[in-house]
């Protein structure tokens, strides 16, 4: 079992935030708001998605962002309807992270091995912007999160902010574990490797390409092992 420092919340706390967390005033406005125009869609706090096996069969962990409006916020699922989630599961299955089934659909099959992806901040945020007391205030399920995974090795940061929050988390200071495509840090137990996030924004102007994103899995394939789900 991977020690834990003891910033780490423990088990007995809450992992996941209620449907109508009350924590932050301008998420809850917004996604108040987004209820009103998409009565349909999910509007609420997206949950960790855990890998077949549940909590204890987690060695990575994947930390994005926050949900995308019309992705995560809209199906309930990490990474699921829009081009983060395409570059990202498709990556995963190469190294046998995932099964090859993800169609941008809660109901397409997609099954994770040995990995849950969950994000910094579990609403989603005006702009795709957190500011520093929503991404605070979120962290507290973080450390929920992880306290419920106890054979877990690797956690892969996606995005500056993603990787600072983990960081914190983790009970570490950043200067001792900074922010950088590929940097690869041992903290609090953990392996932590950072990548640009795989939003469309960064592909499209060429700061993350899809050989630069399959290198930072290499680097994580290599660290846990190869084995196929």
């Amino acid at each position: 079992m991977t020690p834990r420092p003891s910033t780490i919340a423990t088990a007995s706390e809450r992992p996941e935030p209620g449907r109508d967390c009350p924590i932050c005033p301008r998420l809850v406005a917004f996604r108040q708001e987004w209820r009103a125009r998409e009565p349909l869609w999910h509007n609420a706090p997206v949950p960790t998605f855990l890998p077949v096996g549940g909590r204890e069969a987690v060695e990575l962990l994947v930390v994005g962002l926050a949900p995308g409006l019309r992705g995560a916020n809209r199906t309930g699922r990490p990474f699921t309807g829009d081009y983060a989630g395409d570059l990202l599961y498709a990556t995963l299955s190469r190294f046998g992270f995932a099964n090859d089934r993800f169609a941008a659909r809660t109901d397409d099959g997609l099954e994770l091995f040995r990995t849950a992806i969950t994000n910094s901040v579990r609403c989603v945020p005006p702009e795709n912007k957190p500011v520093g007391a929503e991404i605070a205030a979120c962290r507290r399920f973080l450390e929920a999160t992880l306290a419920e995974f106890p054979n877990l090795r690797c956690i892969v940061t996606l995005g500056r902010i993603a990787h600072d929050s983990t960081v914190r988390t983790l009970g570490a200071r950043l200067a001792a574990a900074p922010f950088g495509h590929g940097a690869s840090h041992a903290v609090g137990g953990l392996q932590v490797i950072s990548s640009y996030h795989c939003s469309r924004y960064n592909t499209n102007t060429g700061r993350l390409t899809e050989a630069m994103f399959v290198d930072v899995f290499d680097k994580v394939a290599a660290f846990l092992g190869r084995q196929p789900g």
